[in-house]
């Protein structure tokens, strides 16, 4: 088990950035793969990015490539995505998710990430 507890969202005006934090407990977060993934109403669940197990590769998603910077520190057993330029669209709950443990390549399906958290709700004005 690699239970997952998201914050961070909140209402920010277009333009604007958000740091979005993920806390995991458990000795074994270390070896999983991290993933971030939102879901806006009435759509699926799209992949946002992900991090490697040892934090040395990353996995952005086309469509937000250049405005998010996914990270993870082990010791504190957290994974960070930094969110910039944010648009309207980019308005959905944002999920985090492990996968593995010790997994090589990346994932973008929901269905191959073991664990979620409840997600933290992002909202973008106009």
């Amino acid at each position: 088990q690699v239970p997952l507890v998201e914050s961070g969202g909140g209402l920010v005006q277009a333009g604007g950035s958000l740091r979005l934090s993920c806390k995991a407990s458990g000795s074994t977060f270390s070896s999983y793969q991290m993933g971030w993934f939102r879901q806006a109403p009435g759509k699926e669940r799209e992949f946002v990015a992900a991090v490697s197990w040892s934090g040395s590769a990353t996995d952005y998603a086309d469509s937000m490539k250049g405005r998010l910077t996914i990270s993870r520190d082990n010791p504190k057993i957290m994974v960070t995505l930094q969110l910039h330029s944010l648009k309207p669209e980019d308005t959905a709950v944002y999920y985090c998710a492990a996968r593995g443990p010790f997994v090589f390549g990346f994932s973008r399906e929901p269905d191959e990430y073991d664990y979620w958290g409840l997600g933290t709700q992002v909202t973008v004005s106009s």
